[in-house]
């Protein structure tokens, strides 16, 4: 008899970091059970969405993905079977199966464990069977994530300690699609890091909707300090960065942990949504603005070199001129190193979508751009001001990747051979350090992490091989010793000697 012939499946994972954790897990069970994962849409049996329903842009991505794998499946005979997972099909999995017919399968968030058996199913029926919708409330525990199919680079994972959320936010829509806030335990997340270090991982990545209030819920309450150490001591994790921490959360114990631990790079991601005292109540937020700079104050005191991200959302119901402008002075003043910023857009079902005042969406757009450009000043001096900088940095890929830059003939930036991070940016969210060779006089080193660390075999930091001419032969995963040398808008150009 012969053998069954392998469902190949392909994925699209949409929205964020925790959602591609989501797909890895997801990809990592179906690969389990002997399915083929592959790269090519038009090669594969079954197609999988895993959709971002957060808010409506990230819908809009998500319907319009979905539309065009329907579209192949309707191009090529119906033989493809479409299945849409995730935050979309957990909240709006009825409408889904009314106005995309085509899609085979809608999956909530706790359906994930039997998604191998549906899959393997709809490769085998026939076509033409009606929607299978499967959602239920999120309630399911935050266990282990081992086994994940990796669509990160090998040097980076993400690794996501807790699931849900129990802030009060009247704008988020979180709750209402994640559920209640459930920490996972801390064994299976040290569990969880050693098998990322054990596959290549240098640098993990936390996350969760609140990383902050990890422990809470737990009867023998384990606080993110005790994550943070159980994840540094994993062999071969060089870099810790810690994502989504909500002020409110944010204690001493934390910030002396982030000072104190030296796997855990000095960047701390704290969105504070507004500052002016009125719209933080609208918002629904368990912070004031007299505690909110009582404690940026606090953490920029206590760790050294800290690296700041925040995001405001502007445009909220009933932000007058005035609450408007004290935002405005409050990010000129802080001088963020990071900062991102969102034109408020009502959520159905969240108490900020029935709230009076809204604010006209030209409005919103205006003063988007005008936060924007009042960062632009701040970011373009500040990376100005890291030339002569002497950093570690993290490679994350190689030219002809680098750089898609917009430059005058003659550019240092032309010559970057790799493009990288240093400890001050997070992957993905945040600029890059383009890596060059020569002219920096520094003898270069690879190191297992920050400036003054041993690797994690404890052998001395040797220099990088040298190419041809002398050229250093730069490789993705590895550290890096290097000097900033120009700053173009906000990324950076780092120079690297050229041979040992």
């Amino acid at each position: 008899m012969n053998k069954r012939k392998a469902v190949r499946i392909h994925l699209i994972s949409l929205g964020c970091p925790k959602n591609l954790v989501d797909s890895e897990v997801i990809l990592g069970d179906l690969a389990s059970r002997g399915m083929a994962i592959t790269s090519d849409i038009e090669d594969a049996d079954v197609v999988l969405v895993n959709t971002c329903g957060f808010i409506e842009s990230a819908r809009e991505e998500s319907i319009q993905a979905l539309l065009e794998v329907c579209e192949l499946k309707k191009s090529c005979g119906g033989r493809l079977r479409v299945v849409a997972a995730g935050c979309l099909g957990q909240r709006f999995g009825e409408e889904l199966r009314r106005e995309i017919p085509e899609i085979d399968a809608i999956v909530g968030l706790s359906e994930y464990g039997g998604l191998g058996d549906l899959v393997e199913k709809l490769a085998r029926d026939r076509p033409g069977s009606p929607t299978v919708l499967r959602v239920s409330d999120p309630t399911t525990a935050c266990q282990s994530e081992v086994g994940r199919f990796r669509l990160t680079p090998r040097h980076y994972a993400y690794l996501k300690i807790s699931e849900g959320c129990d802030n009060p936010c009247t704008f988020c829509a979180i709750p209402a699609i994640r559920g209640r806030f459930r920490s996972k335990p801390l064994d299976a997340i040290a569990s969880e890091a050693r098998e990322l270090a054990a596959s290549g991982v240098r640098e993990l990545v936390l996350i969760s909707q609140d990383t902050t209030a990890y422990g809470l819920d737990l009867d023998s309450g384990p606080r993110l300090p005790d994550v943070l150490e159980a994840v540094a001591a994993a062999e071969g994790i060089a870099w810790v960065r810690l994502l989504y921490t909500y002020p409110a959360h944010m204690t001493d114990e934390t910030i002396e942990a982030v000072a104190s631990i030296p796997e855990v790079v000095k960047y701390i991601d704290l969105p504070l949504q507004h500052i002016a005292p009125r719209l933080l109540r609208r918002m629904g937020r368990r912070f004031d603005a007299v505690r909110t700079r009582k404690l940026l104050d606090r953490m920029r005191e206590r760790i050294s070199g800290l690296y700041l991200r925040t995001t405001f959302i502007v445009g909220f119901p009933g932000e007058t001129d005035d609450d408007f402008a004290e935002l405005r002075r409050f990010v000129e003043e802080f001088q963020f190193e990071r900062l991102g910023v969102f034109a408020y857009s009502p959520e159905e079902g969240t108490a900020a979508a029935s709230f009076a005042d809204p604010v006209p969406e030209k409005v919103r757009d205006a003063r988007l751009e005008e936060i924007m450009l009042a960062q632009q000043e701040v970011a373009f001096r500040q990376s100005r001001q890291r030339i002569g900088e002497e950093t570690e940095i993290l490679v994350d890929s190689l030219a002809p990747e680098a750089p898609p830059l917009s430059l005058p003939a003659g550019s240092p930036f032309l010559a970057a051979l790799a493009r990288g991070r240093s400890a001050g940016e997070a992957p993905e969210i945040d600029p890059c350090v383009y890596l060059s060779a020569g002219g920096s006089g520094i003898p270069p080193t690879r190191t297992a992490g920050p400036a003054g660390r041993r690797p994690a075999s404890g052998a001395k930091p040797t220099p990088p091989d040298a190419g041809r001419g002398g050229v250093p032969r730069i490789r993705s995963g590895e550290f890096l010793r290097a000097r900033i040398v120009a700053a173009h808008e906000y990324d950076l150009l780092a120079s690297v000697a050229e041979g040992a």
